[in-house]
């Protein structure tokens, strides 16, 4: 039975076992899939480990995305782009690094939400990591532009400098945001872990989608949207699923359906 597996720290409130343990019985696919907590320092020695001992393949979750782009002897394309890995396989000996999570969000959006990305003007509030992950997908959707807001203007500026290639982006702090609305309002800040809310302009979000990144909850940042006129507001428990989905696909070649999945994951985790 093949071995696969998601490494983080902490690791003991990840979902991953749970969407691919139904992936593979929906596939008819054998194998086993676990949670490794690896101490914060020791991510190579842990992700060697699991390779030595028979693994194939494994999802990473923070701290450790930056750590697995380091680790890995091949690149995708996104993965490269994004400047970090969540998904790793072996291939005859070799690390191979991918990063799922812009596509995971973008058929979340697309699939599962019905929106349209392209023509269309997204807001990321945030240029850390998560934001750097979701970039290159986004664009690659033809948005009308995407505006990059955080708390230090010049790491915002930065990011956007690095994406201009891939299409329209520019970056800002979020003391600028202008009270104007835009059609999809991203959150990718830490915000919702410690429960607060941001400081943003109400209008803002006015007939917009309203979507944030954490999931499990009903976070500070989609009580907003609602309170101030958006047409919805999601998690990002679909962007968790779907991501899984492209990983399954990334190791075994086959897309699973992920609408079922999705459905059993919220029912059983409110």
């Amino acid at each position: 039975m093949k071995r696969f597996a998601v490494l983080g720290n902490p690791i003991s409130h990840s979902l991953s076992p749970v969407i691919h343990n139904a992936f593979s019985r929906k596939c008819n696919i054998e194998l086993s899939y676990e949670k490794i907590l690896s101490p914060i320092d020791e991510f190579e020695f842990t992700a060697s480990k699991f390779i030595g001992d028979g693994g194939v393949g494994f999802n990473v979750t923070v701290p450790f995305k930056i750590e697995a782009f380091n680790f890995s002897e091949e690149l995708t394309s996104n993965a490269i782009a994004a400047g970090a890995v969540n998904t790793i396989k072996i291939k005859n000996n070799v690390v191979i690094g991918d990063n799922t999570d812009g596509y995971g969000l973008v058929n979340d959006l697309v699939k599962n939400l019905g929106e349209t990305i392209r023509g269309k003007e997204i807001l990321i509030i945030g240029a850390g990591g998560a934001t750097q992950g979701i970039l290159k997908p986004l664009l690659d959707q033809s948005p009308e532009k995407i505006l990059l807001a955080n708390r230090t203007s010049e790491k915002s500026i930065k990011l956007a400098s690095e994406f201009l290639k891939y299409g329209k982006v520019c970056g800002f702090g979020i003391h600028q945001i202008k009270s104007k609305p835009v059609d999809i309002v991203i959150n990718a800040t830490s915000a919702s872990i410690d429960g607060a809310m941001l400081d943003l302009p109400a209008g803002l979000c006015d007939g917009a989608l309203c979507y944030d990144l954490m999931y499990g909850m009903h976070t500070p940042f989609m009580k907003w949207g609602l309170e101030n006129s958006a047409r919805e507001v999601s998690d990002g428990l679909g962007m968790l699923v779907e991501q899984a989905a492209l990983s399954f696909n990334f190791w075994h070649g086959i897309s699973p359906k992920t609408d079922s999945v999705l459905s059993l994951i919220r029912e059983t985790n409110g």
